[in-house]
């Protein structure tokens, strides 16, 4: 599960570089994305891993399955330095290890143990973590760099938190027809879209590290909580304390995550019809020739060379070079005055 989840993050950060800047919260994106054969693989991977983390939720409590998602942080960082030539800072490298022996931690103080069901209280409160949720994304969209992955990956670990704590009742359904007839499902169904335009649009602002470090964070915080206080999580008697220090070392190394680490990818600006820049997919340049309205110099390979003789540049009054209609404008201007 660990590294299906680590194999889907890096592959969807892959197509979200590849694809044009939103800033608007738009599930178009979603549909851009699947253009990308990356990001169709990554979201195959990811479905696998939301299978194995839904069928471990029967018997394990949501705090160890989520702090195992978040390990999935370290396979993603480990074959980005691999396969795509990251390069992480000491402190990036040093956050994952402590994520490694938090989770170890986790996994020895867990006690399996079936789940108790939710309640129509709680499928209110999931109905109600979706508008939160939804509203919130509109404003954090238009947050740029380090800060717009953090929000938005950040919102993305509640919808994907709400999800998991929809899934670990619904696992324990003993028929098919109980499990098709249980709001849960769909609460879990329309969760997991949101978090994953949500994510799709962090790892767009350039750091995929961060993306899905406030991803985890925020997404094991609140599982854990409901899940020993309302699902009936169990911890090991006598491993409180082991469980304790290894969520809160987790906790640190996610958010530890979300400070220091550094981009890895950025998008190409281009200058639009309004004179600003807008992003461009990384990697791709427009057509030459075909400056913004800024005249601004278009990007790409030059155009070939026309032929015939080449007029010299004249310099004007500034210093700059004047092109060829320009020359034969300020020539008429002469033999106007002189006349």
């Amino acid at each position: 599960m660990v590294a299906v989840y680590g194999v889907a993050n890096l592959l969807q950060s892959v197509a979200a570089a590849r694809t044009t800047l939103h800033h608007t919260f738009d599930p178009g994106l979603l549909l851009r994305l699947a253009g990308h054969r990356s990001y169709l693989v990554g979201v195959a991977c990811q479905m696998l891993g939301f299978v194995l983390a839904f069928l471990a939720r029967r018997d394990l409590p949501l705090f160890l399955v989520q702090a195992s998602v978040a390990g999935a942080l370290g396979v993603t960082a480990l074959l980005g330095v691999l396969v795509l030539k990251w390069r992480l800072p000491a402190a990036e490298v040093l956050l994952l290890v402590l994520l490694l022996v938090g989770i170890t931690a986790l996994v020895l103080a867990a006690k399996p143990a079936p789940s108790r069901q939710l309640g129509t209280a709680g499928v209110v409160a999931l109905v109600a973590a979706l508008g939160v949720i939804g509203g919130l994304g509109f404003p954090a969209v238009r947050l740029h760099g380090a800060p717009g992955s953090v929000a938005l990956g950040a919102l993305a670990g509640l919808a994907f938190s709400a999800a998991a704590v929809a899934a670990r009742p619904l696992a324990s359904e003993h028929s098919f027809d109980a499990f098709l007839r249980d709001p849960l499902l769909y609460l879990l169904i329309t969760h997991s879209i949101v978090g994953q335009l949500l994510l799709g649009l962090a790892m767009q602002r350039g750091s995929t590290t961060a993306a899905v470090a406030a991803m985890d964070a925020a997404g094991a915080v609140p599982a854990a909580i409901v899940g020993l206080l309302l699902l009936g999580d169990r911890i090991w008697p006598g491993r409180e304390w082991l469980a304790g220090i290894g969520f809160l070392v987790t906790l640190a190394a996610v958010l530890g995550l979300t400070r220091y680490a550094e981009p890895q990818h950025q998008h190409v600006l281009l200058p639009d019809q309004r004179g600003h820049r807008r992003p461009e997919p990384h990697g791709q340049r427009p057509a030459a020739g075909r400056p913004g309205r800024t005249g601004a110099p278009a990007l790409g390979p030059a155009a070939p060379p026309a032929l015939g003789p080449t007029v010299p540049p004249v310099l004007g009054p500034a210093g700059a070079a004047r092109s060829p209609a320009g020359q034969l404008a300020a020539g008429w201007r002469r033999r106007t005055t002189r006349s």
